[in-house]
């Protein structure tokens, strides 16, 4: 057990461990919870030694913040690549492709979401500043997005588009969460759900109206 433990601390190089240390924290999250959370327990199931993980975090706080920045930067990736998906599609099926494809990031990832929009990062005191500004970052490119849109004729210019991201995002935050926390379970209401959310937003956004 010694060699192999000895072994694996050695496999390691400097960002690897960080970003190891990231994807157990969120399996363990997954799986027991945060109560099933510690540094210690992630050293051990790593194989590493037990002060190694505060070589990147000095405390559990900041490593639930590194969490959900990543978990930030996961579903951006996600969104980017739909958007890429459906770009030649038409406004109207990008929006209702982005409708699912947030609250589809919700469902499948409840130990990242929890903590991007979670109060125990943001309320703890504790906020990394690096997951404030990625976070805002978010919001800024849609905001950024739908000006350009706006630009090019493809989205309505009467729209306010700060103003519509936060309700864009208020909107499918609040269907997520409903959804994680067990109000919504019918998988045939929740496709409606999106449709008929994705075609209420569209209205707006439609430069023919």
């Amino acid at each position: 057990m010694t060699t192999k433990q000895s072994s694996e601390k050695k496999s390691y190089h400097h960002g690897d461990l960080k970003q190891a240390l990231l994807d157990e924290t969120a399996r363990i999250l997954r799986e027991d919870g945060e109560d099933g959370l510690s540094l210690r327990r992630l050293a051990a199931n790593l194989g590493v030694s037990r002060t190694a993980p505060y070589n990147h975090f000095k405390n559990k706080e900041s490593l639930l913040c590194a969490v959900a920045e990543d978990g930030f930067e996961r579903f951006n990736r996600k969104i980017q690549a739909v958007r890429n998906k459906n770009k030649r599609r038409g406004g109207k099926a990008i929006t209702l492709a982005l409708v699912r494809a947030y609250v589809d990031f919700a469902r499948n990832n409840q130990e990242y979401y929890d903590l991007m929009y979670g109060s125990k990062p943001w309320h703890s005191g504790n906020l990394n500043e690096s997951l404030a500004a990625t976070a805002r970052g978010t919001l800024r490119r849609d905001v950024e997005r739908l000006k350009r849109g706006q630009e090019t004729g493809l989205i309505s210019r009467k729209v306010d588009a700060v103003q519509f991201v936060h309700l864009y995002w208020g909107t499918l935050h609040g269907i997520s969460r409903l959804l994680l926390d067990g109000v919504y379970t019918n998988s045939a209401s929740v496709k409606k759900l999106c449709d008929g959310t994705a075609d209420m937003l569209w209205q707006q956004l439609d430069p023919g109206n």
